[in-house]
């Protein structure tokens, strides 16, 4: 990161400054808003982005029975229930004692998330991210949008629409609903799949493989088309951070985990998911819900990092499905050996991933182990357990310390969406300078900067934890819409009250 970047986060004096607020961020998961501060030269002096809606899972998980929580967390999201409810259930084997899974609940809960990523990455880049990378970030905003592209371009929104409906079939087929389903249970799962209805997920992969294929094939375009500006549009260099399996392919659903520096160095690998503590920190900023992680290897003021597809096509050494291994080795060949830093970049590395996705569950659905009859594995109760899994939007860590009754005393949760919070931030410093600053501010203008944030695929709501320095404010109103009284705490901790 840099000074000049840096010095966006905080400007001096800013009550003498204009204010222009972006809310809501549009056409992503969640509440968010940007704010600006401009001097008299619309110079940008200040640009934040905001997260203004409070979960709290943290909190409120704690005293209820353990086995509980993978159903519990799930209720995070309505876009990646699967993410959470499986990160939680892999905590859950660990405070069970359980270190190894059936090949069955193994396979059965591969399946069920490659089939959440395929769904995931669908929905953000045909119906969230298209209409900028197709219209442009000009266009005007009752066009620019997934009705335009089903005016404009129904063979790209109907593409993204099978996709994505294939993804939800693979998730009810698992868990018996597409939203907040139930298929996980402490060493296992709860059912296996049948050979009928393998068979019907089955019946329409070659359409899928061959929509996956072409979703590649537009978001490479979509980024080779304009080089120059995809590259360095909101770029920052970041370390990149994710989970590797044992030989080093990429790996959604368990392995270790692997931090790679700004110019392809390791800044550790393989470390056990249970120890990540060693090396992750969570900073709390009194103007965001979201937390600010950094790696401990590299200190606080330069330990930003991202995750998700971006970091994960970057880390990996090869992909084991052929197609998308010959897309990863395009893809690097770009940097290499240093990472692709390009923040446009996540979306084709992030329909590599889609296509290895299918790939996978066609090879999963070949497999008879998903209609095998052992489900579970037993162990002995221990009192802590960690699990980490690749969500859509990147690494997610669960976290849950329990007592002798089986209770959560304690939650650690880093989403996705919270490891880049810091390179959101910074993306959007860095096209308020290049494209904003000194301007008059149009809404095309202004879009530059959701689109940024529209890259990562951000998941604001899952993210937003933090509590004890952010202020917060509670009114009570009357049936005629007057203030009754207020209660606020403040960033140092104090209450005021007014009637």
């Amino acid at each position: 990161m840099t000074e000049e970047l840096d010095a966006l986060e905080t400007a001096a004096n800013p009550d003498t400054l204009k204010r222009v607020v972006i809310e809501p961020v549009t056409r992503v998961e969640g509440h968010g808003k940007v704010t600006l501060l401009l001097d008299d030269e619309d110079r940008v002096r200040q640009a934040r982005l905001h997260i203004v809606e409070f979960r709290g899972f943290e909190k409120f998980v704690q005293g209820r029975p353990y086995w509980e929580l993978p159903v519990m967390v799930q209720r995070l999201c309505g876009i990646c229930p699967v993410s959470h409810h499986l990160a939680a259930s892999k905590a859950i084997d660990r405070i069970n004692g359980v270190t190894d899974l059936p090949p069955t609940a193994d396979k059965i809960r591969r399946l069920l998330h490659f089939g959440q990523v395929l769904q995931s990455h669908a929905l953000h880049f045909f119906h969230l991210s298209s209409p900028d990378l197709v219209f442009g970030y000009d266009d005007a905003v009752s066009h620019r949008n997934i009705f335009g592209i089903l005016d404009d371009h129904p063979d790209i929104a109907r593409r993204g629409i099978m996709l994505r409906q294939f993804g939800q079939q693979v998730i009810e087929a698992i868990a018996g609903k597409r939203i907040h389903g139930n298929v996980a249970v402490p060493g296992g799962v709860n059912k296996a799949l049948t050979a009928a209805e393998r068979a019907a997920l089955g019946e329409p992969m070659k359409e899928v493989l061959e929509h996956a294929k072409e979703a590649l094939e537009l978001a490479r375009r979509l980024f080779l088309a304009d080089v120059d500006h995809s590259s360095r549009f909101a770029r920052v260099d970041t370390a990149m951070l994710s989970l590797v399996r044992n030989d080093g392919a990429l790996e959604l659903y368990d392995g270790g985990l692997r931090a790679r520096s700004i110019d392809g160095g390791a800044i550790f690998d393989h470390v056990p998911v249970e120890a990540y503590g060693e090396h992750i920190r969570e900073q709390v900023k009194p103007w965001s819900y979201m937390k600010f992680p950094y790696i401990t290897d590299l200190g606080r003021d330069a330990g930003a990092y991202r995750v998700g597809p971006l970091a994960r096509v970057n880390n990996c050494d090869f992909i084991d499905t052929p197609l998308a291994e010959a897309a990863r080795v395009e893809f690097r060949a770009f940097a290499e050996p240093a990472p692709v830093q390009s923040t446009l970049a996540f979306h084709w590395a992030r329909m590599i991933e889609l296509l290895h996705c299918a790939e996978a569950i066609e090879r999963l659905l070949a497999d008879d182990d998903l209609s095998g009859g052992e489900l579970r594995s037993d162990g002995e109760m221990t009192h802590e357990g960690v699990g980490v899994i690749e969500a859509p939007r990147g690494t997610l860590f669960h976290h849950f310390l329990v007592d002798d009754q089986g209770l959560v005393r304690r939650a650690n949760l880093i989403v996705s969406t919270t490891s880049n919070n810091r390179a959101m931030n910074d993306s959007i410093r860095r096209v308020a300078l290049d494209e904003l600053d000194g301007r008059t501010l149009t809404e095309g203008l202004l879009n530059r900067i959701e689109v940024a944030i529209r890259a990562y695929d951000p998941c604001l709501s899952c993210a937003t934890h933090a509590l004890g320095k952010m202020p917060l404010a509670l009114e009570l109103v009357d049936h005629d819409g007057d203030t009754i009284a207020t209660l606020r705490r403040d960033v140092d901790g104090g209450v005021r009250r007014s009637v």
